[in-house]
């Protein structure tokens, strides 16, 4: 194989037969074509002819797909029921058809996969008007066109709108043109590259620096579904402990434990709802993993367990490094058990980070997982039950690891070259399974800054060390609509912004949109001023307050939606791209930030300094959060947004399973309020609740019902709910917004009353401007009426 030209797999000369598929050999190698599923194939390209099936990120087994081949002279053609690949013999290029003959994606005629060096590379062929949206963790437009991107895990400190790499590595992107649409995710840990049209006007292409071109190619009837074939691959996430979804307050760093344990009092004192303090790296001794600070923390047991009293949990950060320090447990033991990573000659990779020069677990040995989880057993034994994987790109001074470092990638041994995109990936396993298996059915939180395709089965995804100025948090929540696109639903970033402080509009603006985002925390950076949600005067304590309580009210429906990612890996923050991917409205600049929050509820993020905003209205009626007022979709409107109404908007037709406000998600309320928006046409929304902490739901514990809104018979029906799980609810409280007059409605053959009222889910901010705008959250006009709730169906009519 040259290294100064390119090397073709020449042209097919016959083909093999094979379950679901065939392998075609060719003059200088061969290529593998199996259906996984009706709309999903895989694709290899081997220059040896020998097949290695081993990854880390599939973990779905190809079905038995029932596909007509066709060979003839110039082509080979392979078709399930859904999807048709074609061969082209005397290039070896292919083409993806659907059965009406409409093309979704074709190599570059006259460029096949090809190497240069041990480089390997698909040239795919620019469609007219196609947009490219995924690709996980990275910065830039919402349509990739026109830009190129490299996958190579990256300490990205302070990093700017326009930085690659970042922190995590998701090879996964979907191309949309002509009302149709196909994903592509690249089955490769070697450093990769996008091109998405970049500097060229005849192809896109995705390359390797090494290993063989394995590419998964899907066909779907939307985005939704192109998301739930892709998670169907790589795996979907499990279902968290619902303290995990409420507020997280975090710091660099919290100490001593008094300063723990005065801010968790001050959150209850000022009846502000959280569920987490997160703890960095100054509870260790000297940074070092495993260990306590016994200055400052003399008494860990006893200051979990006061926090856990006060109805918090604690996330303890764990950094890979350990320290090269005789004497140090961990050090000796890992040693002894030889789990570090390795030069060629055998000496243990040294690298210097928090605590001075480490060795570094090498976590894609089963072995050092075991230790790892044995480790984890002293944070284990004090009930912690959340877990913070840092600094695992892997980070060091200098963030420049040598590639020469071996690790064990579960006996196939290979280097920095293939592991590296790998390892914090492989460190959340290690935690995620570890922790997992010394709690006693109890489910566990785990977070992650590094991470690959499918790092979503083990954990949740912040985005890094971001800065605290607006054009960050744009940024921060295109990072987490395009994490979601790649299979990633609980992601967040840090509110408030980690590098620099935040102004007092700018937090206030940062935690009224992170208050609607799947992972919800505040953090700050050593040495700056307090950025708790009161640290920023009377104004913004309020206005904080009011988003985190609305948070915690939604957290029925929030809950519903995590379950709903955990089945079929659609993404709790929602690009719009999602469902009006082929509206060009929805890539402009003002609109690529908007998303919806679940299927219903609209956010329309907008920087802190601007007054008005220009939004994007999807198709459908839309009603404004705060005051009721209703909107036509199908245009773009510029709207007012002071600082304390963020512009959030309800769909027509949407059911919002809410409850009252809590102070923690530990908190039993006994009442389920339903918030019914009318509109035009039949809405449905699948209600989930269990017991939030452990793994029983898997077990048949749960309570899951269907809601139905059918406009045109003026009916709600919930379906008798399904699952052993008890509700703690008893009566079910309907509010109406937009419905016409109603008197009365009927349930199960009783008559109620309905009342009409005042509303809004925000509390007055009094002190916002007490003489002349005393109520400024807004308050809206609605109809409610309290009925029984109980597991069997219940159909309301009017």
């Amino acid at each position: 194989m040259s290294s100064t030209a390119s090397m073709t797999f020449g042209a097919v000369h016959s083909i093999q037969r094979i379950p679901s598929g065939l392998i075609c050999l060719s003059e200088k190698g061969s290529i593998r074509i199996r259906f996984f599923q009706e709309e999903v194939t895989e694709l290899t390209y081997s220059p040896d002819g020998m097949w290695n099936d081993f990854s880390y990120a599939v973990v779905a087994q190809p079905e038995d797909i029932p596909v007509i081949i066709e060979d003839d002279i110039h082509v080979v053609r392979l078709m399930s029921s859904r999807l048709h690949v074609h061969l082209h013999k005397h290039q070896g290029t292919i083409a993806f058809l659907l059965p009406d003959g409409s093309l979704l994606n074709e190599d570059e005629p006259g460029l096949p996969v090809s190497y240069i060096g041990t480089q390997v590379t698909c040239y795919k062929k620019l469609q007219e008007g196609e947009r490219f949206i995924g690709l996980g963790e990275k910065t830039g437009a919402l349509d990739r066109r026109g830009h190129g991107y490299q996958n190579w895990n990256t300490d990205a400190y302070s990093y700017h709108a326009g930085t690659d790499p970042l922190y995590c590595s998701m090879p996964f992107y979907m191309g949309l043109h002509h009302g149709r649409q196909y994903g592509i995710y690249l089955d490769n840990t070697f450093k990769s590259f996008f091109n998405f049209g970049a500097s060229n006007n005849r192809f896109s292409s995705f390359s390797a620096e090494a290993g063989v071109m394995k590419y998964y190619f899907m066909s779907a009837p939307t985005v939704a579904a192109l998301i739930t074939h892709y998670t169907w691959l790589t795996g979907r996430i499990p279902l968290p402990p619902r303290w995990s979804l409420g507020y997280q307050q975090c710091r660099y760093s919290y100490y001593p434990d008094k300063e723990v344990l005065s801010t968790a009092r001050t959150f209850r004192e000022k009846e502000i709802p959280a569920d987490a303090i997160v703890m960095d790296i100054h509870y260790m001794d000297q940074y070092k993993i495993f260990t306590w600070d016994k200055k400052h923390f003399p008494d860990p047991p006893a200051l979990i367990r006061q926090i856990k009293e006060l109805g918090f949990e604690i996330t303890l950060m764990c950094d890979p490094g350990i320290k090269t320090e005789p004497g140090y447990e961990p050090y000796d033991d890992g040693v002894l058990q030889d789990v570090f990573a390795k030069y060629p000659d055998g000496q243990y990779y040294t690298g210097q980070v928090w605590p001075g020069w480490c060795h570094f677990p090498d976590f894609t040995n089963p072995r050092t997982r075991e230790w790892w989880r044995e480790k984890l057993k002293a944070y284990a034994d004090l009930g912690v039950e959340g877990y913070w994987n840092d600094m695992n790109e892997i980070a060091t001074w200098g963030n420049m690891i040598p590639e020469n470092i071996e690790f064990d990638m579960d006996g196939r041994k290979s280097t920095t070259r293939e592991a590296r995109n790998l390892y914090g990936f492989q460190m959340a396993r290690s935690t995620y399974e570890g922790a997992m298996s010394l709690f006693n059915n109890r489910r566990i939180f785990n977070l992650t800054r590094s991470g690959f395709s499918g790092v979503q089965r083990y954990s949740a995804v912040w985005t890094g060390d971001n800065v605290s100025y607006d054009e960050h948090m744009m940024l921060g929540i295109r990072l987490v609509n395009s994490l979601g696109l790649t299979g990633v639903a609980f992601a967040g970033y840090d509110v408030g912004g980690f590098v620099g402080e935040a102004s007092t509009k700018l937090f206030a603006r940062w935690i009224s949109i992170g208050a609607l985002s799947p992972f919800f925390r505040g953090h700050t950076m050593i040495n700056s001023k307090d950025s708790e949600p009161w640290s920023f005067g009377e104004e913004v304590e309020q206005i904080a307050r009011n988003y985190i309580r609305f948070r915690y009210q939604l957290m029925p429906y929030l809950y519903s939606l995590f379950h709903e990612a955990s089945q079929t890996g659609m993404p709790v923050q929602r690009s719009l791209a999602i469902s009006y991917g082929h509206d060009w409205r929805v890539y402009q600049g003002h609109s690529q930030q908007q998303y919806l929050f679940g299927p219903f509820i609209m956010v329309a993020p907008v920087e802190s300094h601007k007054q008005f905003l220009k939004i994007f209205f999807p198709p459908g009626d839309w009603y404004s959060l705060f005051d009721g007022s209703r909107i036509k979709g199908d245009q773009e409107l510029i709207l007012e947004c002071p600082i304390h109404r963020l512009p959030v908007f309800v769909h027509g037709g949407a059911l919002l399973p809410m409850q009252r406000p809590v102070q923690n998600t530990k908190e039993t309320v006994d009442e389920l309020i339903l918030h019914v928006y009318a509109g035009d046409n039949a809405t449905s929304f699948l209600f989930y609740d269990d017991d939030g902490a452990t793994l029983d739901y898997a077990k048949g514990v749960f309570a899951k019902r269907t809601i139905k809104y059918l406009p045109s018979e003026r009916k709600i029906i919930l379906s008798a709910s399904e699952g052993s799980y008890q509700s703690h609810c008893k009566t079910l409280k309907l509010m109406l917004h937009g419905f016409d007059s109603i008197g009365q409605i009927m349930s199960n053959g009783q008559s109620f009353e309905v009342k009409a009222d005042v509303h809004s889910f925000f509390l007055p901010l009094e002190k916002y401007d007490p003489i002349h705008d005393p109520d400024s959250m807004g308050e809206e006009h609605i109809q409610h009426s309290t009925i029984p709730y109980v597991s069997a169906e219940i159909l309301i009519s009017w």
